[in-house]
């Protein structure tokens, strides 16, 4: 029998909700409530490897695990050698800044030559430095790192935002980016050949094309079917069926769920009838 596909999950923190979601949107059975870390999915030939998330590209890459979920900056941070980046998720937008306490004259990222910079990203900071000709020292920290200015560990910090609350919080003020990153699906190279990596990375696909989509259904009479397929932003061009009644015709439609409150009410003035919206599950463009 062929071993389960082994799929690394982040186990707490910002990204584990919207993982776990997503893989069950994409028809994984993923257990709730399971206080294992390893949890097999017996009927799809599947084991779920509940992991920190900074551990999950060195999972991936040492062969513990075949495929999984990480932020693009632990990629980054842990090295991509043996790793394939399959899809970029769209969720856990986060920045990673360098910031420094308001009183500071720092303003500029080239003031920071021979400051003492906190962070739990040193190899992305290194090549961010280097890249920039920018000497300075690099203090590794795995927590607590906004408090390292205030306990006089650092002179400055690189860490991870989403919305800049928490640099407000503790006085602090960013004053340049590193990067910008989201949750990105993975996978071991060697193990890309394997057709279940394949399959997983299309189902995951459909449902990331699908969220921001809607089905639109309605009922459109003959004199009015150009002006009301006219409305439609579609995918493509909308399908048109015949109804039973001659002078009419049923119109459905791939739609933007962004479009849906400008479209509805020009529609129905337009003369469609019986407008019906449904969610979608999957999408292949």
């Amino acid at each position: 029998m062929t071993a389960p596909l082994r799929i690394a999950v982040p186990s707490k923190g910002r990204l584990a909700a919207a993982t776990t979601q997503l893989l069950r949107d994409a028809g994984i059975a993923v257990p709730g409530d399971d206080r294992r870390l390893l949890v097999p999915v017996e009927e799809q030939n599947m084991e779920i490897l509940l992991a920190r998330t900074d551990d999950i590209p060195t999972l991936i890459r040492d062969g513990a695990a075949d495929i999984g979920v990480a932020g693009g900056n632990q990629l980054l941070e842990h090295g991509s050698a043996g790793i394939e980046l399959l899809t970029e998720l769209g969720f856990g937008a986060c920045r990673l800044v360098l910031a420094v306490p308001n009183a500071s004259s720092i303003t500029t990222k080239e003031q920071l030559a021979g400051a003492r910079i906190a962070t739990s990203h040193p190899n992305v900071l290194a090549n961010y430095l280097d890249a920039n000709g920018i000497v300075a020292s690099i203090v590794t920290l795995s927590g607590s790192i906004e408090l390292a200015p205030t306990i006089g560990a650092a002179d400055a910090i690189c860490d991870l935002v989403s919305t800049g609350e928490t640099l407000r919080q503790n006085s602090l003020r960013a004053i340049g980016e590193v990067l910008r990153s989201q949750a990105v699906l993975l996978a071991r190279i060697q193990a890309t050949p394997d057709p279940r990596i394949a399959v997983l990375q299309t189902a995951v696909e459909s449902v990331l094309a699908a969220r921001p989509k809607r089905y639109l259904m309605l009922n459109a009479p003959d004199v009015a079917l150009e002006a009301i397929i006219a409305l439609l932003p579609g995918l493509d061009a909308p399908t048109i069926l015949p109804l039973a009644r001659s002078d009419m015709h049923a119109v459905h439609a791939v739609v933007d769920a962004a479009d849906l409150p400008r479209l509805l009410h020009p529609l129905k003035e337009a003369g469609a009838s019986g407008l019906l919206v449904l969610p979608i599950e999957h999408l292949i463009p």
